[in-house]
């Protein structure tokens, strides 16, 4: 039976394919837009059965064209924070994904689909319930009206549906994001680029660098995904985060440290990093302000009472792992 993999091309998406590789699935059908055609970089070293436009794949699959299936793992969507236009956002994010939905209901087809922590916006309660939700941009808007249609959904639903609401994912795949990269990424380039690297000054009532987020390394959400995958009979709504907030200053570092490890220097603390320039500090911009999320800290109460145990990496962790694996690839 076939596995299907939409955004199969982008970052969360081909991390997908190559962990399934790694258990020995070949039979993925991958689905994905390469108007951008150098996304497939990103499959280049992984095994699939068949490749369909995104265009054409929901009217096949809804149709019975693509045989067996045994699950959907919907990844692809528009992840742009700053994307100003609504229709385009609401068809490909929405409506893309109810359709999908549908397929699958009727098909009796587990979904397992990409939400996003984008649905909190400024609230401080990180809880998977519609009066946590406070949706500061149209993207967000966007995923947080498609949870609230599976809500609805579930206590009739004929087969699995899960949400996964990811905080901040960094890791390998991601170089076709541009701007909406990880600060991980952007921070490993500049400093290599540069020598140092920059981070938003003071808002919000915290101090410059430091707007704490849940930085969540692919390798776990992956992981996450693998095991909704293997326990069909669970379904629901469940938080994606590493479950501890950090500062941009500490990314930051730990980024450095990496990098200047593979060189043979010597770590750096945050005061030193600062005395020599080694990260500077930005104005933060007026287009963020109002709509930015100055704090995030995933609540794992429900995923783990759902089942999943395995612990999350540390940002430490999972910034060196990242990082060592992008100095291999230069």
């Amino acid at each position: 039976m076939s596995i299907i993999v939409t955004g199969a091309a982008g970052f969360i998406g081909s991390n997908l394919v190559k962990a399934l590789n790694g258990r020995g699935e070949r039979d993925i059908i991958a689905v994905d837009d390469l108007t951008d055609g150098d996304k497939c970089r990103n499959l280049a070293d992984c095994d699939i059965a068949d490749y369909f436009d995104k265009r054409d794949f929901v009217q096949r699959f809804a149709d019975r064209q693509l045989g067996d299936i045994r699950a959907v793992l919907h990844q692809g969507a528009c992840s742009s924070t700053v994307e100003r236009d609504g229709r385009f956002m609401m068809e490909n994010n929405y409506r893309y994904s109810c359709a999908l939905l549908q397929a699958c209901q009727d098909q009796s087809i587990p979904l397992i689909y990409a939400s996003s922590a984008a649905v909190y916006g400024a609230h401080r309660d990180f809880r998977e319930v519609r009066e946590c939700e406070r949706p500061l941009n149209v993207y967000a808007w966007s995923k947080s009206l498609f949870d609230q249609k599976v809500r609805q959904l579930l206590p009739k639903a004929r087969s699995q549906v899960v949400g996964l609401r990811y905080f901040n994912v960094y890791g390998l795949r991601e170089q076709h994001k541009g701007r909406m990269a990880s600060m991980v990424w952007h921070c490993f380039n500049q400093y290599r680029e540069r020598g140092y690297v920059e981070l938003f000054g003071e808002y919000g009532d915290y101090p410059a660098g430091g707007h704490l987020r849940d930085f969540v390394s692919v390798e776990d959400v992956v992981n996450v995904n693998l095991h909704w995958l293997d326990n069909p009979h669970v379904s629901g709504i469940f938080n994606v985060g590493s479950g501890r907030p950090r500062a941009f200053n500490a990314l930051a570092l730990a980024t450095i440290n990496e990098v200047r490890a593979a060189e043979g220097r010597p770590p750096l603390t945050l005061e030193t990093a600062l005395l020599e320039g080694v990260i500077h500090y930005v104005e933060f911009p007026d287009s963020l302000k109002g709509k930015y999320q100055v704090y995030t800290c995933a609540d794992l109460t429900q995923l783990r009472e759902a089942g999943y145990r395995a612990p999350m990496l540390g940002l430490e962790e999972g910034v060196s792992r990242y990082v060592r694996g992008l100095l291999e690839r230069c």
